[in-house]
């Protein structure tokens, strides 16, 4: 068979990432702006969705005080202990960029200093560019993976706070594996690498102090593989587990007594707790330990970089905590602490690992073929759109600032509306469950509507999850929106005027006999009887579903 022809710039390509232990600063400047406006595309950004949601409306908050009054408790609950919000509300205020525009440029810069940091943990374990190419290749692709069922994704399709971690927290990793490599070596120490080290475990916690503290776990897990004979390593492993179950024995010793209803509230979050989860998901926690275990007796013998200590600390640090989450948070432990402290969270930095070398070891497939190159990543890419298409059936892919107004979702339409032509003091109620409704995509009704509105039971309960006080508020809120739609008028002002609801969102086949201004395939926004009639400072902007005049409303609505 003749051997096919490559054009002068594929040839070159395919030389450069071939065998070639390092590659030029203008490769790799290239390889990762490409890879995240790859990663962009392929992944989405959906910057109200989700905790992306939660995030904004702080940072909103933030720039507007007098926003979101009558839940305030519920905006503010989740920043108390993170810089990200007052800092993200610094940008804007002294760049005088748009909010949603410091928000895309930072969701950008993001998945760019992942990327980076990624390849500079590569060049610590893989002795080839081309390895080293295939590893962040396959991150780039696969940065939205679910993490078991800790509920996180290696890097979510929107901003928060772990979208400032997750890339210090690689940071740090690449730094105390120069440290220990020149400890190891009889070098002279390399104390930059440690200050790097310190410096971005400081700068993660002060945004995500949690994450960072699993970060910090990771690199005194990785310092256990530096002593030279396994007896030391073990004694080490020993140590450092004894440390964390002290630790967490020490936490529910401590805690303080919590409502007798946040029993319910915790047990709302099945995620804590690892008795709960679906095989698939416990499949997937021992799946990147036993990848892993593999590659640590696969190297036991050679001098192959890193990649043996870098087996060892994701075996380790991920051994220590599922058993710590086994024995203390559990559905009938005393208190839920530890539970709300979701240990198993510390494999979001292990699966980003595991992807590195799965990209790694793929690299001896895919060898110089151009063709296994394109067509491989772009299957593996084809299913995470597909993917994303299936989360977020009912939205654009790319919901970028300048098209912001031109949704096709009817949710977000509704939501918008609101923002638009109802008083800022206004407080709403919606279905409970509202954001897990056919169509509605998971899209936050207090970032897009900038209004209070009474908890829901998804996000609000994770809130008050991690902030038992909340429990009473949660608890009264969330109730009073259960089937709402489904409910009769009198039942609906039964529940909701006492809590000073004004207005009310309802599904668009709910039947009412109050006053719906407006309305659309998906929902329709109404008033409650007796409260202020005004309706907001009126028309700003033209949306594409207009205002019912009474006479066009169907009757239930009239």
């Amino acid at each position: 068979m003749a051997t096919p022809v490559l054009s002068q710039p594929r040839r070159k390509l395919l030389r450069e990432i071939d065998n070639r232990r390092t590659a030029g600063i203008a490769y790799v400047a290239a390889l990762i702006s490409l890879l995240t406006l790859a990663a962009l595309a392929i992944h989405g950004f959906h910057p109200y969705a989700e905790d992306g949601g939660l995030y904004l409306t702080g940072i909103k908050r933030m720039l507007d005080p007098t926003l979101y009054e009558a839940s305030r408790e519920f905006v503010l609950g989740h920043i108390r202990f993170s810089l990200f919000a007052p800092g993200i509300a610094w940008v804007v205020r002294g760049s005088g960029l748009p909010l949603m525009t410091v928000v895309l440029l930072v969701h950008l810069a993001s998945i760019w200093l992942t990327l980076f940091a990624a390849w500079m943990l590569t060049g610590r374990c893989f002795g080839s560019v081309r390895e080293r190419t295939s590893a962040v290749c396959l991150l780039a692709v696969w940065l939205t993976l679910p993490v078991a069922g800790t509920s996180l994704m290696v890097m979510d399709p929107y901003v928060t706070a772990r979208s400032i971690s997750t890339p210090l927290t690689l940071f740090a990793l690449v730094g105390a594996i120069d440290f220990l490599r020149s400890t190891r070596r009889g070098e002279r120490w390399a104390w930059g690498s440690l200050g790097l080290t310190a410096g971005t475990l400081i700068a993660a916690a002060a945004v995500h102090p949690l994450m960072a503290g699993y970060g910090f776990c990771c690199v005194l897990a990785m310092g256990t593989a530096a002593p030279r004979t396994q007896r030391m390593r073990l004694a080490a492993v020993a140590a450092l587990g004894t440390a964390a179950f002290a630790g967490a024995l020490f936490l529910r010793l401590q805690s303080t007594a919590e409502p007798t209803a946040y029993r319910a509230v915790a047990l709302s979050r099945y995620y804590w707790f690892l008795e709960r989860w679906h095989w698939y998901e416990l499949a997937g926690a021992f799946a990147p330990l036993a990848i892993f275990a593999v590659v640590r007796w696969r190297d036991r013998n050679s001098g192959v970089g890193t990649s043996r200590e870098i087996a060892w600390m994701a075996v380790v640090a991920g051994a220590i905590a599922m058993v710590v989450a086994a024995l203390f948070a559990r559905v009938n432990a005393a208190t839920y602490l530890v539970a709300r402290m979701q240990p198993m969270r510390i494999f979001q930095p292990i699966y980003i690992l595991m992807i590195l070398f799965v990209g790694a070891a793929l690299s001896h497939w895919l060898k110089r073929s151009a063709a296994r190159w394109a067509i491989t990543f772009a299957v593996l890419a084809g299913v995470m759109i597909m993917v994303e298409r299936r989360t977020f059936p009912s939205s654009g892919r790319e919901e970028l600032p300048m098209m912001e107004g031109q949704t096709r979702n009817g949710w977000v339409e509704a939501f918008d509306w609101i923002r638009l032509r109802t008083p800022k003091d206004a407080l709403f109620a919606l279905d409970a469950d509202y954001i897990t409704k056919p169509g509605e995509d998971a899209q936050s009704f207090r970032a897009i509507a900038e209004r209070s509105v009474l908890p829901d039971y998804s996000k609000d309960g994770g809130e008050a999850a991690i902030t038992p006080w909340l429990t009473e508020s949660w608890t009264s809120g969330q109730e009073a929106q259960v089937n709402l739609s489904g409910r009769t008028d009198a039942q609906r002002l039964q529940l909701l005027t006492p809590k000073g609801v004004s207005w009310i969102v309802l599904e668009a086949k709910a039947e009412t006999g109050f006053a719906c201004v407006f309305a659309n395939a998906a929902v329709k926004v109404c008033r409650l009887p007796g409260t202020d009639q005004a309706g907001g400072d009126g028309l700003r902007v033209s949306l594409r579903q207009p205002v019912l005049p009474a006479a066009s409303q169907p009757p239930a609505q009239r």
